[in-house]
């Protein structure tokens, strides 16, 4: 099993239902026996538990409602050790996922002829195959990091910002790991992320941007993305979108961030409604079994 949004192997992870087995048996591997839940608790949950809580993110300025009513903890914001000299190009928005696709390429050719190195982010391992291949047909040579090199991710990532480079990756691949820049670079103004769509939540698209421009050291980042994303397919009614969408083909560059935008927000609030849903319910669950002692 590969999670689609990081392209990391799930050793541990299991179809429920006797699923797996069938995976199993199509792909003519060996059968395992199917697991069985002995018992289950929320995130949420969980977490409280602990006499002390705590944590630290560079992207939790999104969550601090959320952060404060689950774990009653507050956010402060830690000032950065250097000043940040990243610097944000104006979103761009095609009709078409291949008029995107043509754009970053066309936009990776002229950086790379320059000698700046390149960090795609995808919001799909499948977008990421997508990218590579527009790549490789321009005759760009990148690395690529998915499943297949999920054991080397940190040292893909890490050599990204190398004259020259580019690096295809999931928007999640590679969190944490520091790129350094290779001789040159910095003159020639650092790592230049590109976002090809927005990811479900803004913490995630953050988070890509933040892979540029580490500790002080310059760096570039841009998103290309297409009124065919799909987080235009989560706006809700339907009426709305096909109305919003029709008034974005107009003007792209200006209602299509907007409509973009609406979407993003709205998975996040359906994504907190869902948590919020989850942990009243293992609540009231253990106030029916109260009765029985503690719930663990």
């Amino acid at each position: 099993m590969v999670d689609e949004y990081t392209g990391r192997v799930l050793p541990d992870r299991s179809w429920r239902s006797g699923l797996h087995q069938m995976v199993e048996y199509k792909e003519g591997c060996e059968l395992t026996r199917a697991r069985v839940t002995a018992a289950s608790m929320t995130y949420q949950r969980f977490f409280r538990r602990y006499k002390k809580l705590s944590g630290m993110t560079g992207t939790a300025s999104e969550v601090a409602r959320e952060l404060w009513n689950v774990y009653s903890l507050e956010v402060e914001v830690v000032p950065t050790n250097r000043p940040i000299r990243r610097r944000r190009v104006a979103d761009r928005i095609f009709l078409t996922d291949e008029k995107k696709w043509r754009a970053v390429t066309k936009i990776v050719r002229q950086l790379h002829e320059k000698g700046v190195p390149v960090l795609i982010g995808c919001r799909t391992v499948a977008d990421s195959m997508a990218a590579s291949s527009c790549l490789a047909e321009a005759g760009l040579r990148h690395s690529l990091l998915n499943a297949e090199e999920s054991e080397n991710e940190a040292g893909i990532v890490a050599v990204a910002g190398r004259l020259g480079q580019i690096t295809v990756a999931t928007n999640m691949a590679g969190r944490g790991t520091d790129i350094l820049l290779g001789d040159k670079v910095p003159e020639l103004g650092g790592l230049h992320v590109i976002m090809t769509e927005r990811h479900d939540a803004r913490r995630i698209d953050r988070q890509l941007e933040g892979r540029c421009g580490r500790q002080g050291d310059p760096g570039c980042f841009m998103a290309l993305m297409s009124l065919e994303d799909r987080l235009l397919h989560q706006i809700r009614p339907a009426p709305l979108r096909w109305s919003c969408r029709a008034l974005a083909r107009l003007v792209p560059n200006t209602f299509g961030k907007h409509l973009i935008r609406l979407g993003q927000s709205g998975l996040e609030r359906e994504h907190a409604r869902i948590r919020t849903q989850l942990l009243k319910t293992d609540q009231g669950r253990n106030d029916l079994l109260a009765f029985a002692g503690l719930p663990e």
